[in-house]
């Protein structure tokens, strides 16, 4: 009895000590994961726990995102999950996306896997059009992007059996035991070619045929509709340029593509409509570098600009917003929102945009300084062993190209003996031949000596033979003329055989010589071809040249190839310099070049506010500016 109450008391409180769980879905911009995860986590622990497993350290980018009746809303690190407004059923979907951009891609984004998150995010904002870009450089973009689906280009999943180790034991076993994991790419074909597989790499003109860009979204529809342009001309406009990315790795092509995008008007910038106090709709943008207020109808150029070194207070209270500028002659700008939860949203990304402005300006800390020092020595690994396998591949090019050219050589020493050996066969039948007619010619010549031996003989015994009568007389010395006329013909006619058999023998003679001198030039082709194989043996490829170029190439990491390699990464900044003003020329170019192409009647209200800005010389950047230079005037809006 005591045994049994002990039993259901110890099977109670193990049952009592198994947590309640539930399923999360995270939803990256090119993987799907799921967790099981406690009632009792926080946000926090979530997005940790997401953050860990994808192997990301720059967490302050980034936020896990959700719809609640239209409306985004981000999951707050300090708040229980459940407590949020999410749907009841599961799996909980969330996004896991870039919340705050930076200022400076470049110099912000340490991390490679940091990269290609805000790379794809990017991406597809311009591609669906929340981003405006305009036609030459949606162009250029696009060669970046072919550039950078590379064939390292492996998912972003791929570190997450590592970020599984790091995890504290509390949460290995939710992790390893009741996680599944689901992550959605496309290996299927990762056997077959790279253009089939839908990776490029390097331009290849006998790899990436005529068309092999027709099954990619890599332009915006706007730009496509604007130009009467069939899908082959931009392809081959496309090409031009991703044929100069030759050498650049994905993670450079990537960081291209951000350095470029990220001085469009539009790039990060959260869109909000708003009215101010005098009930007129607006538009106000929040980004990395302040607040902006635009009109409705243009979310290009702001109207006025309000960057976070100039506002001195943010504050809120019943639906309205105030913002106070530092130079007190400046009237106070006063908006609000209709809707609570945008009013929260809108708050959240000034209070974080303003934390990562302000943390720009200050030292680095311990950890990201570290971060930033891997980031470094990794990016010199990789440039060592970039540079290492590009003088493999160029020895191994080279031992091909001595191959073929031996190769080659060879195929025509062996067409040269056949020719020869071909030559050496007419000259036998020649021979043949003319000692045949040689041979029948002095036969000849023999049996006409003997019928001018029997003619003489004939003539002789007529001589001898007496005629009597004048008549016989005459008929013998008719019969002798003719003999001796006949017996001339046969001596020229025997003498010109003779002449003819001599000349056959000396022909003879002469096919004989050319006979042996076909010989000596056949056993010469094959002396030669049998010599050079043993002379070349030492530039053919041998059977184990991996292990011999990688101990030929084997390199010593010292500080001394650290301070050459930064040497070189400091040139590459300025070389970049110098080329920023090609690529403008050639974005100009390219624009020339289309404009007369260009469908007027399709042009959209961004479009012609853009062509305004570029005409009036405005960017990105100098119209933030304006209003500092305006001078303290009270703003009217």
């Amino acid at each position: 009895m005591a045994g049994a109450i002990a039993s259901r008391m110890s099977f109670s409180s193990l049952k009592r000590k198994q947590p309640k769980t539930f399923t999360v879905r995270i939803v990256t911009m090119d993987a799907e994961m799921e967790f099981s995860c406690e009632v009792k986590w926080k946000g926090k622990d979530l997005f940790d726990l997401v953050c860990r497993t994808l192997g990301l350290r720059e967490t302050w980018f980034f936020g896990l995102q959700y719809t609640i009746k239209d409306t985004v809303a981000w999951l707050k690190m300090d708040k229980k999950v459940l407590d949020h407004d999410v749907p009841t059923e599961e799996p909980v979907t969330f996004h896991f996306l870039a919340k705050f951009y930076p200022e400076n891609a470049e110099e912000e984004l340490v991390q490679e896997i940091t990269q290609h998150l805000f790379f794809l995010q990017v991406k597809k904002q311009i591609l669906d059009e929340k981003i405006y870009c305009p036609p030459e450089a949606s162009v250029l973009l696009a060669s970046y992007a072919v550039q950078a689906k590379h064939p390292a280009c492996i998912s972003i999943c791929l570190p997450a059996f590592h970020g599984a180790f790091s995890l504290p034991p509390e949460l290995i076993l939710p992790l390893l035991a009741k996680q599944r994991l689901r992550i959605a790419l496309d290996l299927s074909s990762a056997e077959g070619s790279r253009a089939d597989s839908g990776e490029y790499g390097d331009y290849d003109p006998s790899v990436h045929k005529r068309g092999f860009l027709a099954q990619e979204e890599l332009l915006p529809k706007r730009v496509i509709n604007l130009y009467q342009m069939t899908p082959e001309m931009w392809e081959e406009r496309i090409t031009a340029w991703y044929a100069e990315h030759r050498g650049r790795a994905r993670d450079e092509a990537e960081m291209e593509y951000l350095k470029i995008a990220q001085d469009l008007e539009m790039y990060g910038v959260n869109y909000f409509a708003i009215k101010n106090k005098k009930g007129t709709e607006l538009l106000l943008g929040v980004d990395a570098l302040g607040l902006h207020i635009y009109d409705p109808e243009n979310r290009l150029t702001p109207k006025i600009s309000f960057p976070w070194n100039e506002i001195r207070n943010i504050s809120y209270s019943d639906k309205e917003f105030t913002i106070k500028p530092l130079d007190k002659k400046i009237d106070v700008f006063k908006f609000n929102s209709s809707k609570l939860r945008v009013n929260k949203l809108i708050l959240q990304l000034c209070i974080g945009n303003h934390d990562l402005f302000m943390r720009r300006r200050k030292a680095d800390s311990l950890e990201v300084q570290q971060m930033k020092a891997q980031a470094r020595e990794e990016k010199a690994r990789k440039q060592m062993e970039r540079q290492r396998l590009a003088r493999e591949k160029q020895m191994r090019e080279e031992a091909e190209r001595t191959r073929d050219e031996l190769e080659r050589r060879l195929l025509q020493l062996k067409e040269e003996a056949t020719m020869a050996n071909e030559a050496l066969m007419r000259s036998e039948e020649t021979a043949d031949l003319l000692a045949e007619k040689a041979q029948i010619t002095e036969e000849e010549a023999k049996l006409l000596a003997q019928k001018a031996a029997e003619a003489e003989q004939e003539m002789q015994r007529i001589k001898a033979t007496a005629i009597r009568t004048e008549e016989e007389k005459r008929l013998m010395e008719q019969k002798v003329l003719e003999a001796e006329m006949l017996a001339l013909k046969m001596a020229e006619e025997s003498e010109r055989r003779a002449k003819e058999a001599d000349q056959l023998k000396q022909d003879l003679q002469e096919a004989r010589e050319s006979e042996r001198r076909a010989k000596q030039k056949l056993l010469e082709i094959t002396s030669k071809s049998s010599y050079t194989p043993m002379n070349s043996s030492t530039t053919t490829l041998p059977a184990d040249l991996p292990s011999f170029i990688s101990e030929s190439l084997s390199f010593d990491f010292k500080d001394t190839d650290m301070k050459r390699l930064s040497m070189e990464i400091e040139k590459e900044k300025v070389e970049y310099m110098e080329k920023s003003k090609h690529l403008q020329e050639q974005l100009n170019e390219l624009k020339t070049e289309i404009e007369a192409l260009k469908l007027k009647e399709r042009e959209t209200a961004l479009d012609i506010l853009h062509s305004e800005n570029a005409d009036r010389g405005n960017s990105k950047h100098n119209t933030i500016k304006k209003p500092q230079a305006q001078g303290r005037r009270p703003i009217c809006i």
